[in-house]
């Protein structure tokens, strides 16, 4: 019996992606052979990684005449180096919002690359419980945000206003809703949340920044514009990766888009804040105006019952839902393959456990 994964990634799958998977691994689409064993450089895995691209593009209603897809090893996290490296320009500050680990993550790298990175606002003082409100200025190289935070369990709902080029890290919540992209210029994720599995992330790139990568003097494996130019195949990609993204990209079509599994996604948000909200003995960590679709960090009233949490609802059949060592506490991650039902599941636990242990 499969257990009920509210882990913040790796992340559930959808299990009819995993059951293809598994029909296919001997086989990819009766050909006799294995997705992992063929070239990619082959005319069939080729085909495969351009209609990936090609359903992200749809999906977000990305203009392909506009935008490229890209795909990088190294998770997100490389790719925190990769946009100081390509994206920064003489003379002009990297300007950084910051949210807790992931922004300041990528703020270093700008650091250790002896950049002049600054941070434009910060939630830090109120332990990152919301997003704060900013201004860029109009002459920084980019704008850098990450649209949702994990750990804390806070997400944008709008992107701010920027002159400068919108860098968004949006690992956590990728291809979980439509949002106005008017101001990016660089969109990228890990994709084991709510797109695939890790080992690989996904980089939407506006074409003039391509050009700005081009100009820069960099190794090859770091800079977009080769990526860009080698269909993401200058080395051999992480080809598994990206035929279980390439399911992923056709279940989400097949589920109606983003604006509908963001419908779906609200209604199971909307269902555990409200019953986390209304039982006094748990307290939920992000303000409300910012919470989080994806992630949901909440505590009971001490530690060593945050601990029993967790075990009791692996007794449950429930997995994951320890809360990050910074934060502690409990939470839980229902990205787009987690379904109501299981949210449902979930919500009952979180009563009960409150009406033992009030």
């Amino acid at each position: 019996m499969r257990k009920l994964n509210f882990g913040a990634g790796p992340s559930v799958l959808p299990e009819s992606i995993l059951r293809q998977a598994q029909d296919e691994l001997l086989s990819y689409e009766n050909k006799g052979f294995s997705i992992m064993e063929i070239s990619h450089r082959s005319a069939i895995f080729e085909e495969l990684l351009n209609n990936a691209k090609k359903d992200a593009l749809e999906l977000y209603g990305f203009d392909s005449n506009d935008w490229e897809v890209i795909f990088t090893q190294g998770g997100a996290s490389l790719n925190f180096t990769m946009v100081a490296m390509n994206f920064s320009q003489d003379n002009k500050p990297c300007e950084y919002i910051n949210t807790d680990v992931w922004t300041k993550k990528a703020y270093k790298e700008a650091q250790i690359l002896g950049l002049n990175s600054v941070y434009v606002a910060s939630s830090e003082e109120d332990n990152f419980s919301y997003i704060p409100k900013a201004e860029f200025s109009d002459n920084a190289s980019y704008a850098y945000i990450c649209s949702n935070n994990t750990i804390q369990g806070t997400q944008y709902h709008e992107y701010p206003d920027s002159k400068a080029p919108l860098i968004i890290d949006a690992s956590s919540d990728f291809f979980s809703r439509k949002i106005d992209f008017k101001n990016a210029g660089f969109v990228f994720g890990g994709l084991q949340k709510n797109a695939g599995i890790s080992g690989l992330a996904c980089c939407f790139i506006r074409k003039d920044m391509i050009e700005l990568s081009r100009s820069k003097n960099i190794p090859s494996m770091l800079k977009y514009s080769v990526y860009v130019d080698n269909n993401s195949m200058f080395n051999t990609p992480p080809t598994f990766a990206l035929y279980i993204f390439a399911k992923q990209m056709q279940w989400l079509k097949d589920m109606g888009g983003l604006d509908n599994i963001n419908k779906k996604n609200i209604q199971k948000a909307e269902l555990l804040y409200n019953t986390i909200e209304n039982i006094p003995f748990y307290t939920l960590h992000a303000k409300k105006e910012d919470r989080s679709l994806m992630n949901v960090s909440f505590k009971t009233p001490t530690s060593e019952l945050d601990k029993l949490f967790v075990s009791e609802s692996e007794k449950a059949g429930m997995i994951g839902l320890k809360g990050h060592k910074l934060l502690g506490g409990i939470r839980a991650s229902i990205y787009n393959a987690q379904n109501f039902k299981n949210v449902e599941t979930l919500a009952e636990f979180i009563k009960d456990f409150a009406n033992k242990h009030a």
